[in-house]
């Protein structure tokens, strides 16, 4: 293993890409897209929270059309194609535990394949790529999800994000005490980072998506297994400041079969059929927890997410489906910190 930069003490510096950096703007079409501002790592004021489209397709399977599906949602959300050309871009999906028994757990591999598929529609160099926080051999992560069986039919590489380069990345978001993240190399390289996570409860923070996924970009050869510094100086805020400082990913939920109950992994099967696609991992993520039943204005790491996207439902266009159609609340834990996030019967959540 090497560094790409000196300790924190030293204020190291991001290696700069060998592309000139995606800005968001260049990502938008429509109406709004100058409201955003660059892909770099300033925060947006929530009074200021850009309107953010969430794309959201009902009846999804595994066995189905999801190129289309993604590539339509993708385009509804505001994505500009030409953009991507000759970019790097990196799919993050979640291995914390696989199983072949327990498909709900990870990120289904149809759905990685179809978004890589896409991405290389679009003239994008894709690469896949993930830090499993539980599992230390990534080969057996990858042999048991099917993952990578399925990456090598359709001929994607895979970077092993646990064992990669580090590259020091200040602390953006400031919500924790951490100075900085020690990242992967190919993660602080890539042009667009897609978080690709399964749609899960939470029993400590209420539910894991898109924004939470990006625990799994940080190297375990740094953090460990599991990635106990980040818990310890907070997991809202951890799960904040990972988001400030990679500000340069979008969301495609694998919401087809989910898990409620005792998540993030010993929770059961929730079959959802749904797939949630945005540019704006936080409007995603609020719009995932209505979905579920749940507040984002009581999750923590959403609440702290403001600063980062919309949560409120009026600066959320719905494409696709209305959350409301595919409302189906979720089963969690009875504890007070969780049951404290459901929506109030019979008050809409704004």
């Amino acid at each position: 293993m090497s560094t790409v930069s000196d300790a924190p003490g030293a204020a190291p510096n991001a290696p700069e890409s060998s592309a000139a950096r995606l800005d968001r703007r260049a990502l938008l079409i429509g109406a709004g897209a100058a409201t955003v501002g660059a892909i770099g790592y300033s925060l947006l004021a929530s009074a200021l929270a850009p309107r953010c489209p969430v794309f959201l397709a009902k009846g999804q399977r595994y066995d189905g059309p999801l190129r289309r599906t993604i590539q339509d949602g993708l385009l509804a959300a505001g994505l500009d194609p030409a953009a991507l050309r000759d970019r790097k871009v990196l799919l993050k999906p979640n291995l914390v535990e696989p199983s072949r028994r327990l498909p709900h757990m990870t990120t289904h591999p149809a759905v990685v394949i179809a978004a890589a598929e896409v991405f290389r529609g679009f003239g994008a160099r894709v690469t896949v790529g993930e830090a499993p926080g539980h599992v230390r051999d990534t080969q057996m992560a990858l042999a048991e999800s099917g993952l990578g069986e399925a990456l090598a039919s359709a001929r994607f590489e895979f970077d092993d994000l646990n064992y990669d380069d580090l590259a020091w990345v200040p602390n953006a978001g400031r919500a924790s005490p951490l100075d900085g993240f020690y990242f992967p190399a190919s993660v602080v390289e890539a042009d667009l980072i897609v978080s690709i996570p399964k749609l899960k409860t939470h029993h400590w923070v209420g539910m894991t998506a898109s924004m939470k996924n990006l625990y799994g970009v940080l190297p375990g050869i740094q953090y460990g297994w599991p990635k106990n510094v980040l818990h310890h100086a907070g997991i809202p805020q951890t799960v904040f400041d990972i988001n400030a400082s990679l500000a340069k990913s979008i969301a495609i939920v694998d919401g087809i079969e989910c898990m409620e109950g005792d998540g993030p992994i010993l929770g059961s099967p929730k079959p959802l059929g749904l797939l949630a696609i945005g540019l704006n991992p936080t409007a995603v993520d609020a719009t995932c927890a209505r979905i579920m039943g749940l507040e984002p204005r009581r999750i923590s790491y959403l609440k702290l997410a403001k600063r980062l996207g919309p949560i409120d439902e009026a600066h959320i266009p719905q494409h696709g489906e209305p959350w409301r159609d595919l409302a189906s609340p979720f089963t969690i834990l009875d504890v007070p910190h969780l049951q404290e996030l459901r929506t109030r019967p019979g008050v809409l959540t704004s």
